[in-house]
């Protein structure tokens, strides 16, 4: 046998893998192996790709709507009785707070708003909504009511009536140009007790934002007919602060305090939907774990079919030896039988994942319409539609994965077949 070096992955070894990767049927259904394994692992990245883009798409979904509807930090006031013997659970003096407000570092925005829950009662129908009460210009630089999915009227009305979600339109039938009756318990206090405040208004806008529990329950309301209405003349009950850095607002929170004045406190959107955050990221980093799993038992296939064409060229390997093939040329073109189902199945595979996150939607309308409805119930998972998003490093860690356990696993009959004693194999056939 020649004991010269042969060049790595040279011509011949990919013509001797890509003969043996064709196999015919009578050599014992090497070929059949072969397409299992090349399916099992598409369909395995394409199961990891398509999972971790539906994970991805619920976190930024979550984390743009809670970031672009909800304050990033709440300012309130801690209740206290004041020297009057009265309890005192809003600001006053609200601009000049406001304005200190803004000087701190990292601030983008704050809002004066009044804040209450109240029943709205509309076309014989009642509901309960949470009311914001805020100036136009505010309501402007709220993103997803001002720029939201589905929109009606028009938001520069704003100080002509209020605006409500398509939950709440819904609830009580009104459209644009009818009217809403709001009810507050706190109403006005007379010798004969309290009476309930009722008011009625226009609406003027409709927004919808895609999440259910904001789109069925929030109404906005002009900030001066908001403190009439809840009697709150001259007064706020918080501020509204968005930062340029969400993910660092508690770091500001305590110049926040300083600057709303004494008996402040600060509420995080972090403090409020840290957690649920943090468990999706734990539920991402579980199905990745358990997805691997399939990617692993997908790639076996690929042993169980390098082991077979092993068996069956046990004579060729044999012959190829005596005719000075290295060992490292045996190995290396078994690797690349196996290396090589590895690769297009993981590319097929990613193909399949990207176009299920791009055409998600079309997709479960037509399982919605074969099921005949009822797939997706936006009332019970809070989003109008099922979101999906394609993340650069998410696929390259499906690939990533799908690559190196087929390498990894090829490894091992590719071994087998060049350790064979070219004198046995043959003595054996």
């Amino acid at each position: 046998m020649s004991n010269r070096t042969t060049k790595p992955f040279a011509a011949f070894e990919w013509m001797i893998a890509w003969r043996y990767i064709k196999a015919k049927r009578r050599e014992g259904g090497v070929s059949v192996m072969t397409w299992i394994s090349l399916i099992g692992i598409a369909l395995a990245v394409f199961a990891l790709i398509a999972t971790l883009a539906v994970r991805s798409g619920f976190r930024i979904e979550f984390t743009n709507t809670i970031l672009g509807a909800n304050a990033h930090s709440s300012v309130y006031v801690s209740p206290h009785v004041d020297p009057q013997g009265v309890t005192v659970r809003t600001f006053t003096d609200y601009e000049a707070k406001a304005e200190k407000i803004k000087k701190v570092a990292g601030v983008v925005r704050v809002a004066a708003i009044v804040k209450s829950q109240v029943m709205a009662s509309g076309n014989g129908a009642n509901t309960g909504v949470q009311v914001f009460g805020e100036t136009l210009e505010d309501l402007k630089t709220l993103t997803l009511i001002a720029e939201p999915e589905e929109a009606y009227g028009a938001i520069g009305d704003f100080d002509n009536g209020v605006a409500i979600g398509t939950g709440v339109a819904r609830a009580l039938g009104v459209g644009i140009g009818d009217r809403i009756t709001l009810i507050s318990p706190d109403g006005v206090k007379t010798a004969f007790g309290t009476s309930p405040r009722v008011n009625s208004y226009d609406v003027v806008y409709i927004f919808q934002v895609g999440r259910y529990d904001i789109d069925s329950t929030r109404l906005y309301m002009p900030l001066a007919e908001a403190q009439s209405f809840f009697n709150r003349e001259g007064q706020v009950d918080e501020f509204e602060v968005m930062v340029a850095d969400p993910d660092r607002v508690n770091d500001i929170a305590g110049d926040l305090m300083l600057a709303a004045g004494p008996r402040s406190l600060t509420w995080t959107w972090l403090q409020s939907s840290g957690a649920f955050l943090n468990a999706l990221q734990m539920e991402d980093n579980i199905m990745f774990v358990i997805l691997s799993v399939l990617v692993l038992l997908a790639t076996m296939n690929i042993v169980s079919g390098l082991i077979m064409l092993v068996k069956n060229k046990t004579r060729d390997v044999g012959i190829l030896r005596t005719m000075g093939l290295t060992e490292g040329s045996v190995l290396r073109v078994f690797f690349i039988c196996g290396a090589s189902i590895g690769v297009v199945g993981t590319i097929i595979g990613v193909i399949l994942g990207c176009l299920f996150a791009i055409y998600i939607d079309p997709i479960f309308d037509l399982v919605n319409t074969i099921a005949g409805g009822g797939v997706w119930d936006p009332e019970t998972r809070l989003l109008s539609n099922l979101p999906a998003k394609l993340v650069l490093g998410d696929v390259l860690k499906a690939v990533a994965l799908s690559l190196f356990l087929s390498f990894t696993v090829t490894i091992f009959p590719a071994r087998r077949a060049a350790r064979l004693n070219p004198v046995e194999a043959l003595r054996n056939e």
